[in-house]
């Protein structure tokens, strides 16, 4: 068995998680539990499938980009969703762009881009229901390598190489004492969601605070767990890596722009820098705060930070933070609010929607950041991103996404939704 098929091998060992236990006798003791087999596809094959295709069902919704009258939205690992928003009351879902691994997106003009596992895609959407590949660079995410390895990214042989593309669910039941060995040895190491994926987690153009894609200028910004990269786009279908910055931490999350500046948050704290000059962004200042995840929005005067708990974010703390950066070589504390679980958040004028987990979506008036006032609350589901511009706003919740108007924000009006399928 070779090195790959190996670490592949206990990848879906580590995928087993627990979906009954039987009562146990002295002599007759079993354990059910599930496994997921991964699917094959060679990187030729998957680059090939890279373009527009029947549009599908919605079942994993992640990060969003709008852009026009479009929204592309991630459908976990899979690619994106390309849905017609000419009318927020009725959206249309018209494609789906098939990018294996995507997590990430950010739309320019007709150039789409996309991370599939460590690689940045560049598509031409000049016409959304027939996207086409136009360019890619190879592992230039090198902390998502998943079928590179010891091989040179630029010599590769695509044809040579197996990506996973899905995972086929299997039920296995064991005795006892072949369970608790298996779980052990394995399942108690790593925390992996049903599909295997490990958890880490997902006008002109707009993404959300949970991005780690954002474009300004000729220039698209992304950061990986531990570095801030800059791709030149001055030819938008053929970008180009031109810086790479450590940030000498390994928990970077998300990139928020503002203006001459990019807002970067991480698990242990914020970090600014400016970017006057483009291509060499540099750092001017960092807040730190207790480890927990980070999305981050920001305006002239300040930076709104939601502090969530969870597995993957290693904390304990929920909680807004907002952030003094009128001086941004030392951001300040202002003041704290208690959040249930925030997640994602938007920032238009003097109002701040805050994706508040389990308790939906909540609005405040932030006009007095000293004095924070909910106006309004949109419950019942469980939000996880919220773009909000021009009295529209549109939030990924774990059950579909959501579009509504508020021209009244005393009074918001559901325009919208698209339902999650359920399997």
């Amino acid at each position: 068995m070779t090195w790959i098929n190996q670490r592949l091998l206990l990848w879906v060992v580590c995928a087993i998680s627990i979906v009954s236990m039987n009562g146990c006798l002295k002599d007759n003791c079993t354990r059910t539990y599930s496994i997921y087999l991964p699917v094959y596809k060679t990187l030729t094959e998957v680059r090939a499938a890279m373009k527009s295709g029947t549009s599908r069902t919605v079942k994993e919704p992640g990060k969003l980009y709008i852009y026009g009258n479009y929204i592309f939205l991630n459908e976990q690992q899979k690619g994106i969703h390309v849905i017609d928003n000419s009318n927020p009351a009725a959206p249309r879902n018209i494609s789906f762009i098939d990018i294996a691994g995507n997590v990430d997106l950010a739309v320019k003009g007709n150039t789409l881009y996309a991370d599939s596992w460590s690689d940045l895609v560049t598509l031409d959407i000049s016409d959304p229901k027939d996207v086409k590949l136009k360019n890619i660079l190879n592992n230039v995410f090198p902390h998502r390598n998943r079928y590179y390895y010891q091989y040179n990214p630029a010599n590769v042989n695509p044809d040579s190489l197996k990506v996973i593309v899905d995972w086929i669910k299997k039920d296995t039941s064991v005795d006892c004492e072949s369970y608790r060995i298996l779980y052990e040895s394995f399942y108690s190491l790593a925390s992996a969601d049903r599909a295997g994926n490990y958890a880490s987690p997902n006008f002109g153009g707009m993404g959300g605070s949970m991005a780690r894609f954002t474009l300004m200028n000729n220039y698209l910004y992304t950061v990986t767990n531990s570095t801030l990269n800059t791709f030149s786009i001055s030819t938008p279908q053929q970008p180009s890596l031109v810086a790479k910055k450590e940030l000498n931490n390994w928990n970077i999350e998300t990139i928020y722009p503002f203006r001459d500046k990019l807002f970067i948050g991480s698990s242990s704290g914020m970090y600014i820098f400016n970017v006057n000059n483009p291509s060499a962004p540099e750092q001017l200042g960092t807040f730190s705060h207790v480890r927990s995840c980070d999305p981050v929005v920001a305006d002239e005067d300040y930076a709104y930070v939601t502090l969530r708990s969870g597995t993957a974010c290693q904390g304990f703390t929920n909680q807004l933070e907002i952030l003094n950066v009128q001086q941004p070589t030392s951001p300040s504390l202002v003041k704290t609010y208690p959040m249930t679980n925030p997640h994602g958040l938007s920032k238009d004028n003097n109002l701040l929607f805050i994706c508040d987990g389990k308790d939906g979506v909540k609005v405040y008036d932030a006009s007095n950041v000293n004095d924070l006032k909910q106006i309004n609350h949109i419950g019942g589901f469980e939000s996880y991103d919220v773009i909000a511009y021009n009295k529209h706003a549109i939030v990924v919740a774990q059950d579909g996404l959501y579009q509504y108007n508020y021209a009244d924000v005393k009074n918001i009006k559901l325009l919208s939704k698209i339902k999650i399928a359920k399997d």
